[in-house]
C-alpha cells in the first residue's frame, strides 16, 4: 500500500497548491515533484521540517535544452525518498545553496557549478569540483551543447604518470 506516499503527495499538494499531475508516486517509497523554482526554498524547507525529510541522499544536474534542472533526492528515515525537480533558464542558472541545512550538499552544489555552469547563491567559498583548478572558465561539459575541441588541449592521461589536472597541448 502506498497510504504514507499519497499523505504526503497530499500534504504538498495542499499546502503548495501544486496541481496533481506535478506530484507523482512512482512506486513505493519513491514520492517525485516538478516544483517552481521560485518556490523551492519553501517547499524544501516544508518537507525537511515538517514532513521529516531529514537526510539529503544527493543532488542531481541536468542539462534538460533550454532549461537546466535540478534534483534533490531528500529521504526520511523510514525510506521514502522525494525528489524536488526544479528547472531554471540555462542562460540565467541560479539556484540558492541548501549547504547551510546539510553540509554535504557543498560538493553536489560545487560539482553543478563546474560541470554544468550552475550559480549556486550563498555556496560558500571553496575549491573546485571535480574538474582541475587548470580548467579553463566557462567550459561545462555536462552540457549537451560542450564541445572537448573547443578547450584546445588534452587532459594528461594517468599511464603518464603526470598528476591530475596537468594538461598539455594538443600535437599537431
Amino acid at each position: 500500500m502506498l497510504v504514507e506516499e499519497e499523505k504526503i503527495k497530499q500534504q504538498l499538494a495542499e499546502r503548495f497548491g501544486l496541481p496533481a499531475e506535478k506530484i507523482t508516486v512512482q512506486r513505493e517509497r519513491r514520492i517525485w515533484a516538478d516544483v517552481p523554482a521560485a518556490e523551492f526554498g519553501e517547499i524544501f524547507d516544508y518537507a525537511v521540517d515538517k514532513l521529516g525529510f531529514v537526510i539529503l541522499a544527493t543532488i542531481t544536474g541536468l542539462d534538460e535544452g533550454p532549461t537546466l534542472g535540478v534534483i534533490y533526492h531528500i529521504a526520511r528515515e523510514s525510506g521514502i525518498i522525494l525528489n524536488l525537480h526544479i528547472s531554471v533558464p540555462k542562460d540565467k542558472p541560479v539556484i540558492k545553496t541548501v549547504s547551510a541545512r546539510f553540509p554535504a550538499a557543498d560538493a553536489y552544489e560545487r560539482e553543478m557549478v563546474d560541470l554544468l555552469g550552475m550559480q549556486v547563491e550563498g555556496l560558500p567559498p571553496g575549491n573546485r569540483y571535480p574538474l582541475p583548478d587548470g580548467w579553463p572558465e566557462g567550459q561545462y561539459p555536462l552540457r549537451k551543447d560542450w564541445k572537448s575541441d573547443t578547450i584546445g588541449k588534452t587532459p594528461v592521461s594517468p599511464e603518464s604518470g603526470a598528476s591530475r589536472g596537468k594538461e598539455v597541448e594538443e600535437d599537431a
